[in-house]
């Protein structure tokens, strides 16, 4: 179990979503028949104009929003993707600078699947409860890649969450512990120069999610001396509907517990901000001392296992930027060919 000496938490946050929207059906029209069924009605996809550097800002100023702080404050900015817009040259450094974090702070890209997000909460936690900085912008964004045709192509979606996390004094959440549990487990994975993640199909499920997801979130309970009963949320990972909500039965979570936080059916896998973006929906209506127990999970394979208890100070900062619930309201439906077009499916060169 991981603990800094100093208590910290959530002094910001900040949530991003596409407006455009691809239908499951749309999907099935294409490669089948639908009749085998949807794992979900629609995904968020990004527009010709965005990708993940231009949506972490976007996340990181309504963070920022809500934190009220001196951007120069912030002492490390790190972006978790497996779709960073350049192989060379990195996204932590011109969010950095958008939000007059630049240029003195430290900087970097973080890849772990779709725990790449919450591996950067976990290392804010670390400067911040040893004293090295008081702030931290931890960013968790994707605009998930998929193969034509592929299973992936009906959840694999764009958007993503930033934590500003700072001192437990100034936040709005406590982090009381987190926990992570790793392997080598290749279910998932993509070769250098390999425009498409490979997946392992069943493979992902078993020894992989469920895995890391309910181990480390029992080990996790354990150390603390807790139950599913004392906390007043849960969120998990959303590779898909039916995952998230099998874990969460599996460590004796309720639907009632999960429901808040689970948006993939509205907004698809958004990968390294899948856990995050549904912490930032939970956020939006928690009350003061109510507790959130999250469990991410990237393919590789592991999980990190957070319990959050809600301060008093959540009621100030709710309000000071778009809810979750705001961008996924927000929304245009697009088809098949648009969707091709924006994710630039169609290789010209």
């Amino acid at each position: 179990m991981l603990k800094p000496d100093r208590d910290v938490g959530i002094v910001g946050y900040g949530a991003y979503v596409p407006r455009y929207r691809l239908p499951a059906s749309e999907v099935a029209r294409v490669w089948t028949d639908g009749s085998g069924g949807l794992p979900i009605k629609e995904k968020a996809v990004a527009g010709l104009d965005e990708d993940t550097l231009s949506m972490s800002v976007e996340a990181a100023r309504n963070a920022l929003e809500r934190a009220r702080i001196d951007p120069s404050e912030i002492r490390a900015v790190w972006v978790g993707s497996e779709s960073h817009p350049y192989a060379v040259k990195p996204t932590s450094t011109i969010v950095a600078e958008a939000i007059g974090a630049a240029p003195s702070v430290q900087a970097a890209d973080l890849e772990f699947a779709c725990k790449a997000g919450s591996e950067a909460i976990v290392m804010g936690m670390g400067i911040v409860g040893s004293g090295m900085g008081r702030y931290v912008l931890a960013i968790g964004m994707d605009t998930a890649q998929a193969r034509p045709g592929d299973a992936l192509e009906y959840t694999a979606a764009s958007g993503g969450a930033a934590f500003l996390i700072g001192p437990a004094a100034e936040s709005a959440a406590v982090y009381e512990a987190s926990l992570s549990h790793v392997t080598d487990t290749p279910d998932f994975w993509r070769r250098a120069y390999a425009h498409y993640p490979s997946h392992g199909h069943r493979f992902t499920g078993e020894p992989a999610y469920f895995e890391h997801v309910t181990t480390a979130g029992r080990r996790l309970m354990a150390e603390l001396g807790t139950v599913p009963a004392d906390y007043n949320y849960v969120v998990l990972h959303q590779p898909n509907t039916k995952f998230p909500q099998r874990a969460a039965q599996i460590l004796g979570f309720t639907t009632e517990q999960l429901k808040t936080g689970l948006l993939v059916p509205v907004i698809g896998n958004t990968y390294a901000g899948s856990s995050l973006i549904g912490l930032t929906a939970i956020l939006d209506i928690a009350k003061p001392g109510d507790r959130i127990f999250m469990v991410s999970f990237g393919s590789g394979a592991g999980s990190d296992a957070f319990s959050i208890r809600v301060t008093d100070r959540i009621t100030e900062i709710q309000n000071r930027a778009p809810q979750t619930q705001d961008y996924i309201a927000r929304r245009k439906v697009i088809d098949y060919a648009t969707y091709v077009r924006y994710r630039h499916k169609l290789q010209m060169k």
